[in-house]
């Protein structure tokens, strides 16, 4: 019988469940855990109900049809959700600032805005999120993953959104934001003010610790790990960790065998950029690393430092 008492508590963000299985789901929702497997496909899922709608996709039955186009769907609230499209219902509001949405789940993450409230958080540096979305890409900042690959360049991307980005500006050759010093143009806004700060040399970005001072925030971010010694980027292969992720970047190579930088000249490959450009003053002749005693000067930076 239902009391409507709810003795099983979270500890992470404190809701309460009138039952220790609807806990035991709830808490999966913070530690990503997915321990129901497809057995097509191999995809995995946090609920077994989920599992279960998934696997109809296999099947092949789509028994449930919209009424306004084409599309057909193996689940009836998937249908219902669809059909909001044609018709623009939005029948979850917020009763906070009357925003609607079409979908409870949408409506749920939006009250999180209100109340600052972060229930998904990272085990390996604690930040926490209002979305498990952001959660997720988080997460590759420390693993160094990047799933989402251009189809036209290869070039490899964390986020959906910034492959999406990189497509529309990169290859489109569309630059709208234009530098008000030299006007140059740049495919993105964040590039525009990276660049305009080489016009005034600004640098607001300052550490807490030694005051150095930085023109890009990112920068200040990698230089505050130079004082605590953290390693927060970790190999998924060796699981040796690095202070910054390039380096990881850099090290994974070595595992894969990838040598994206390629000379146009004789097309001999190389896994880092630094690599392709010293390469590329053997067929130029240019030296540009001159000895300070004795102004011999080589073509590699790490053969003046042997000279040295």
């Amino acid at each position: 019988m239902e009391t409507g008492e709810k003795p099983f508590r979270c500890e992470l963000c404190v809701k309460t469940f009138s039952r220790n299985d609807t806990l035991a789901r709830h808490k999966r929702s913070h530690t990503q855990e997915k321990p129901f497997k497809c057995m097509f496909c191999e995809k995995v899922f946090s609920h077994s109900s989920d599992l279960t709608r998934h696997e109809l996709s296999h099947a092949g039955k789509k028994p449930f049809q919209c009424m306004f186009c084409a599309n057909a769907f193996g689940q009836s609230d998937n249908l219902t959700i669809h059909k909001r499209r044609h018709t623009g219902e939005k029948p979850f509001q917020c009763m906070l600032c009357e925003k609607a949405f079409s979908r409870s789940s949408h409506l749920t993450t939006h009250k999180r805005s209100h109340i600052g409230d972060k229930p998904f958080k990272c085990m390996v540096c604690e930040k926490t999120f209002s979305r498990s979305s952001h959660l997720t890409a988080h997460k590759r900042s420390h693993t160094g993953d990047k799933p989402f690959k251009c189809m036209v360049c290869e070039k490899v991307f964390s986020r959906s959104t910034i492959l999406i980005t990189h497509k529309k500006r990169s290859h489109s050759g569309e630059k709208p934001f234009i530098c008000r010093f030299c006007e140059k143009g740049f495919s993105q806004s964040s590039d525009l003010t990276r660049h305009e700060i080489s016009h005034t040399g600004d640098k607001p970005f300052k550490c807490m610790v030694c005051e150095k001072a930085f023109s890009q925030s990112s920068t200040l971010t990698r230089h505050k790990i130079s004082h605590t010694g953290e390693k927060p980027f970790t190999c998924r292969f060796c699981k040796k960790a690095f202070s910054q992720p390039s380096d990881l970047t850099r090290h994974n190579k070595s595992h894969t065998g990838d040598k994206p930088f390629k000379c146009m000249v004789c097309e001999k490959a190389f896994s880092q950029s630094s690599h392709l450009t010293s390469h590329k003053n053997s067929h130029t002749g240019e030296k540009p690393f001159n000895c300070i005693f004795c102004e011999k000067a080589f073509s590699d930076s790490s053969h003046l430092t042997k000279h040295k």
